[in-house]
């Protein structure tokens, strides 16, 4: 016995009302201070990288491991809206 298979309800995300400017402007504020944290911290990196050269290899290399996280979060933080929406249910 076939049984007629009933349509499953799939809305997509609606913000409450009023949400939409906010969630707007805390989007935009966050991708700022990603961004600004990652000139920040690629600097820090540079910095420390010219300063480790003559003799402090340990500040260079800290410099030069740091500079690969702070271009791994910036790349996390590019691609963060597409991450999210793969996962969607």
């Amino acid at each position: 016995m076939n049984l007629p298979a009933a349509a499953v309800p799939d809305p997509g995300p609606i913000a409450p009302p009023g949400f939409e400017d906010l969630a707007g402007n805390l989007l935009g504020w966050l991708k700022w201070g990603v961004l600004v944290a990652g000139v920040l911290g690629i600097l820090i990196c540079a910095l420390m990288l010219i300063i480790g050269r003559r003799n402090r290899s340990a500040t260079a290399y800290e410099g030069l491991i740091g500079s690969a996280w702070v271009i791994g979060g910036l790349a996390l933080a590019s691609v963060a809206a597409l991450l999210v929406g793969a996962f969607q249910i």
